[in-house]
């Protein structure tokens, strides 16, 4: 019964781990790969600290699910079992899909430029470079994809 409990925990903490995706200025997709992206300069106005939502696929849904049926299958017997084993899959569903969301929640910052030309724009970044005002920074576009660097 533990090494059950152990080995679907060990199980949806691996689908969690595959549901990461990163938003930081410096991790780009393989499809930004080879691309042409203008490049605008400003000064960095202000910094704020925001949090980027995490992640919510049908991963943890369904992990969740599973280990929440497997548990709720080994309580009771005959129908009891049955119906424990649904409760079970439902309540691991929410609690899977909650975690994933936790798990792949991020720290951010909002960082407010005045780019040379005058105009003032905002972007929304993953805190993985530190930035403050005054700051000289590039900002890098590609569609409507867009990252503040130094």
């Amino acid at each position: 019964m533990r090494t059950t409990r152990l080995l679907a925990v060990g199980i949806l903490s691996v689908f969690l781990a595959a549901c990461a995706s990163s938003n930081s200025g410096s991790v780009y997709s393989r499809d930004d790969a080879r691309k042409v992206q203008t490049v605008r300069t400003g000064v960095v106005e202000s910094v704020r600290s925001v949090k980027l939502e995490g992640t919510k696929s049908p991963v943890g849904t369904i992990a969740g699910g599973a280990v929440g049926g497997i548990a709720g299958s080994s309580i009771g017997g005959g129908r009891g079992s049955a119906i424990a084993a649904v409760i079970g899959a439902v309540a691991g569903g929410l609690a899977g899909s909650a975690v994933e969301e936790g798990v792949t929640r991020k720290d951010a910052y909002e960082i407010t430029v005045k780019l040379d030309g005058g105009a003032l724009i905002a972007i929304v970044q993953e805190a993985d470079e530190e930035f403050k005002a005054g700051d000289r920074v590039r900002l890098v576009e590609n569609g409507g994809t867009s990252r503040v660097s130094h």
